[in-house]
């Protein structure tokens, strides 16, 4: 079986490359809950513009407010160059296949999205895991303040996740189907088919020693045990230390069809992207 590389969260079958694992990542699953906490995270749109100019959304995935306009996301996404806009609404939010509509947004924000400097893709892949993106962290700069958010994610501090032992407790926050996750017989065109809503769901960081720790983290994404994970609609989300507000990565990929075992999110605490982030914060904030 083929699962859709990362690119932007299938936007459309024109922008979607299909290589042997490496799913971009979608959707909160298993032991979710509506998360009312952080008004700071929201729905990112992607848009295409149809044969007569009109905007038409392709595409969604989450974003996370590190000020009035400074939205955090993925860099596979903002790297797309498509136009874009982001709701901080709670939902639910219905997301229509046949028209590719979305209904029950009451704000939207138009924003600029781009990924960071060193952003690319990694074609060999190394130890043993897929091809995917480096420093596969975006921002979207919004064209006025949000309105109604009083409070932001905040920022780690440089190489916090090394002084994490594994099994440490983390929050996973985004948008996507309100599933129960198990196989998937109906391919990813349909995940999106329903209602969406920001949920979370709690989970534990798996060992840091693997090929690539020193820019990703490891999730475990198995249900069970009071656990959840990430799935097919999620990529961008955040991955909270605990309960806390404090971002340790943005969700970047999987490895598994069915979004099962472990997923793989972005850090954001290596000083490089660290010192990216603060610095667009400054200008923008």
């Amino acid at each position: 079986m083929k699962v859709i590389q990362i690119g932007i969260l299938a936007v459309l079958s024109a922008l979607i490359v299909s290589l042997p694992f490496a799913g971009v990542a979608q959707a909160i699953t298993d032991n979710y809950q509506v998360d009312k906490t952080r008004p700071f995270v929201g729905l990112v749109i992607y848009y295409a513009l149809d044969q007569n100019g009109n905007r038409v959304p392709v595409e969604a995935c989450t974003g996370i407010l590190l000020s009035s306009q400074v939205v955090l996301t993925a860099g596979h996404g903002a790297a797309t160059g498509l136009a874009v806009t982001v709701s901080f609404d709670e939902g639910p939010i219905m997301y229509d296949p046949e028209t590719g509509q979305y209904s029950g947004i009451t704000n939207l924000y138009d924003g600029i999205a781009y990924p960071h400097p060193d952003y690319g893709w990694n074609v060999q892949g190394k130890g043993g895991l897929p091809s995917t993106a480096q420093n596969d962290v975006g921002i979207i700069i919004l064209n006025k303040a949000v309105s109604g958010v009083s409070i932001f994610a905040q920022l780690p501090t440089e190489r916090l996740v090394d002084t994490l032992p594994t099994k440490t407790a983390v929050t996973l926050t985004g948008y996507g189907l309100q599933v129960h996750l198990s196989p998937r017989k109906t391919g990813v065109e349909n995940t999106w088919t329903g209602l969406l809503a920001r949920n979370s769901a709690s989970a534990k960081l798996l060992s840091n020693n693997f090929a690539w720790s020193d820019e990703f983290i490891r999730v475990s994404a198995n249900p069970g045990q009071g656990k959840g994970g990430i799935a097919y609609g999620d990529s961008g989300g955040p991955v909270f230390l605990g309960q806390t507000n404090t971002v340790l990565a943005v969700t970047s990929y999987v490895t598994n069809p069915n979004c099962a075992g472990e997923t793989y999110h972005s850090r954001i605490d290596i000083p490089s992207v660290l010192n990216w982030i603060k610095a667009e914060v400054s200008t923008y904030g």
